[in-house]
C-alpha cells in the first residue's frame, strides 16, 4: 500500500538533459512506499535568477500556474532540483498575501488554473529525511556502499533560510546523513558550500567564469582523496558532469570525478544495476568508483 504520494515536477533540465536522473527515481520510489503523480501540463517553473529579475509578476504567474497544477492533484509537488524548489517554495510563500494571491489568479484566470494555497513544495532531501526517515531507506539497502564520498548541497535548497524547513543554514547535515545511510563515508573538503558556479545565468553568460568556479571545487574535492561525489540538484550534477569534462579541456586539467546524483546511489544500494541507474549515460566515467564498490556499468 502506498504511503506517501506527491505531484512529480521535473522541471526542464531533467526531461532535456539527464533523463537518467528522472528514471533512477522513478524506480527507487516504490521501495520506499513513494507514488509520483504526473504533473500534465506543467511548465519550466521558471528559474529563480532569471525570469524573476526581469518581471516578478510572469514569474510569479509561471509558478502559480505550476503550483495549481499540483493542488489540483491534491498533493504536495516532489521536486529534485534546487532551482525549481527555489522558485516554488519562494511562489508558495509570495502568494500567502492575500492581494498578491488575487492579483495573480486574475492573471491565471484564462489559463482555466486558480491556486489556493492548499499544498506547497518540497525538495527530495525534504520527502527523504522528514517524510520517509532514514531508518526507512536503510530497510532497503540491500548493497551498502562502502566508499568516500564529497557532497555539494548547492546555493537554492538553502537559502534564503527564511523561507527553508531547515532552519541554520551552517548546521545542515541531511545530504550527509542521507548519504551515510546507504554506508558511505563522508569526506570535508575545502570550499564545500561554494556555489558550483551554473546557476544565475552564470553558465550561460560567463562561461569560463562558471568552469572556473567548478575547477576549484573540483581541486578541493581531488585534494580529499574521494571515490565520487554526490548531488541533490541536477543543475549542479550538469555543472559537475558535462562542466568537469569542459574545464578539463579549457584549463588542460585531467580530472575523473565521477558524480552521482542522490537517487543513482540510493538505487545502487537498493540493489539496481548501474545501467538501471543510468551511470553509462555520463560525460565523466563513473567506472573507478563502481569498481571500488564491486560493480561495473
Amino acid at each position: 500500500m502506498v504511503k506517501h504520494r506527491y505531484s512529480f515536477f521535473l522541471g526542464c533540465v531533467i526531461p532535456n538533459r539527464l533523463p537518467q536522473i528522472e528514471a533512477a527515481t522513478r524506480l527507487i520510489a516504490p521501495k520506499l512506499d513513494i507514488e509520483l503523480v504526473e504533473m500534465k501540463g506543467a511548465s519550466c517553473c521558471p528559474a529563480p535568477g532569471v525570469i524573476k529579475s526581469f518581471d516578478k509578476d510572469t514569474w510569479l504567474s509561471i509558478t502559480a500556474r505550476n503550483l495549481a497544477i499540483a493542488e489540483e492533484n491534491g498533493l504536495d509537488i516532489l521536486v529534485l532540483c534546487n532551482g525549481c524548489y527555489g522558485t516554488l517554495i519562494a511562489g508558495v510563500h509570495d502568494l500567502k498575501d492575500p492581494v498578491t494571491l488575487k492579483r495573480i489568479n486574475k492573471i491565471l484566470k484564462g489559463t482555466g488554473h486558480q491556486f489556493q494555497g492548499r499544498i506547497t513544495a518540497k525538495h527530495l532531501v525534504e520527502v527523504l529525511y522528514n517524510d520517509i526517515g532514514k531508518e526507512a531507506i536503510e530497510e532497503t539497502v540491500v548493497n551498502p556502499i562502502d566508499a568516500r564520498f564529497a557532497i555539494h548541497i548547492g546555493c537554492h535548497l538553502l537559502k534564503p533560510s527564511d523561507i527553508r524547513p531547515w532552519g541554520v543554514v551552517e548546521d545542515f547535515t541531511l545530504v550527509d546523513e542521507l548519504v551515510e545511510t546507504l554506508g558511505g563515508t563522508i569526506v570535508d573538503y575545502k570550499l564545500k558550500d561554494m556555489c558550483c558556479g551554473a546557476g544565475g545565468g552564470l553558465r550561460s553568460a560567463e562561461l569560463e567564469v562558471s568552469l572556473d568556479m567548478v575547477r576549484e571545487k573540483l581541486e578541493a574535492m581531488k585534494q580529499a582523496k574521494i571515490d565520487a561525489m554526490v548531488n541533490v540538484c541536477n543543475f549542479c550534477h550538469l555543472q559537475f558532469d558535462l562542466g568537469q569534462m569542459q574545464a578539463n579541456k579549457h584549463f588542460g586539467t585531467d580530472y575523473q570525478i565521477p558524480v552521482l546524483y542522490y537517487t543513482q546511489l540510493l538505487g545502487l544500494a537498493q540493489g539496481f544495476t548501474p545501467k538501471q541507474m543510468g551511470l553509462d549515460k555520463h560525460y565523466i566515467s563513473v567506472a573507478p568508483f563502481l569498481e571500488k564498490i564491486g560493480m561495473s556499468v
